[in-house]
């Protein structure tokens, strides 16, 4: 005879997880840091005129794969978080204009801090907690784990050079090992944050990773999307960061921000960022009733969705 042990929980003690739009594919047309902008129009042209064609082979490719025409939204992603340059009412102009000049329209603009933070929720601090590590066969627990450390790896890494204990023999070097390897390792340690005077600096790669997942539609707290896009014109730009919404929607007919996948065509310089992107979100931990919510509405449209976050991101590299 089988027991079955029954669990009882009060309904509103379990957050109702609110549904987003999900376009078929989002497509992220580049990142501006502040020496691109001060590099002038031309670098943003030439941006542009490199991107285009890669633009429209992911536009081609999910065509393909789609029942009917396409949902497909572009995004741009500023970095305000490292460093502060100009203001939106000048930057993000510049931006539209350059875009349209090469062919290419920009339909959502995000800022870099608001993966960090976004509408009062601490964004990056909730992906943080849903980072699930690994620990090595054999760990001794003489490494902190990556709460602690701010440290995240795929494997093993080498012992540390600590003094061998008295009248033992010499500690053997050993070479770091991916956890899932083919014929050789490829280790990667992908530095998450740093505290620096009391306040946490989160790395670059844990920010990006942040924002795939929130294209991807897979971010939620107490059961409500953080960072919706709101529409705005060009004329309501403010001149001050910190007064722009974390992501404003600037084609008032765009396909919806959030996507089933996304495309992001870059520069060579994010390769190793985006190498570490990958590293991270394969060892995060998705709410599964968000995940279920998403691949039930996947299948509904007859659209081919991978199991694995990391599976759903695309890159063309320039």
């Amino acid at each position: 005879m089988t027991s079955v042990e029954g669990v009882f929980t009060e309904a509103t003690a379990v957050p109702k997880v609110r549904s987003v739009k999900l376009s078929h594919l989002s497509i992220e047309l580049g990142h501006l840091y502040m020496d691109d902008f001060k590099a002038g129009r031309e670098r943003l042209l030439d941006n542009f005129r490199s991107v285009r064609p890669w633009a429209s082979t992911a536009t081609e490719a999910c065509s393909t794969s789609v029942r009917g025409r396409p949902r497909i939204s572009t995004c741009f992603l500023i970095d305000d978080y490292f460093t502060r340059f100009s203001s939106p009412a000048e930057v993000i102009p510049a931006l539209l204009s350059a875009a349209e000049e090469t062919g290419l329209q920009i339909d959502y603009i995000a800022r870099e801090s608001a993966c960090a933070q976004a509408d009062g929720v601490d964004l990056a601090t909730l992906v943080q907690q849903r980072l699930v590590e690994e620990p090595p066969v054999g760990s001794n627990g003489s490494r902190p784990p990556s709460e602690v450390s701010g440290w995240l790896c795929n494997g093993e890494r080498s012992p540390s050079d600590r003094p061998a204990e008295a009248m033992a023999a010499p500690a053997q070097w050993r070479p770091p090992r991916q956890s899932a390897f083919r014929n050789h390792s490829i280790f990667i340690d992908v530095e998450l944050w740093r505290d620096e005077g009391g306040r946490r600096l989160w790395s670059c790669p844990f920010l990006a990773a942040v924002w795939q997942l929130q294209r991807l539609g897979l971010l939620r707290h107490h059961g409500e999307p953080v960072g919706e896009p709101r529409p705005i014109t060009v004329a309501e730009l403010p001149a001050e960061w910190d007064a722009l919404p974390p992501v404003v929607q600037l084609n008032p007919g765009a396909a919806a921000f959030h996507a089933y996948r996304t495309f992001s065509a870059l520069g060579s310089r994010f390769l190793g960022i985006e190498v570490a992107v990958r590293t991270i979100l394969s060892q995060v931990s998705v709410d599964s009733a968000v995940a279920a919510q998403v691949a039930s509405r996947a299948a509904g449209e007859g659209f081919p969705l991978p199991d694995e976050v990391v599976e759903r991101i695309g890159y063309a590299f320039l």
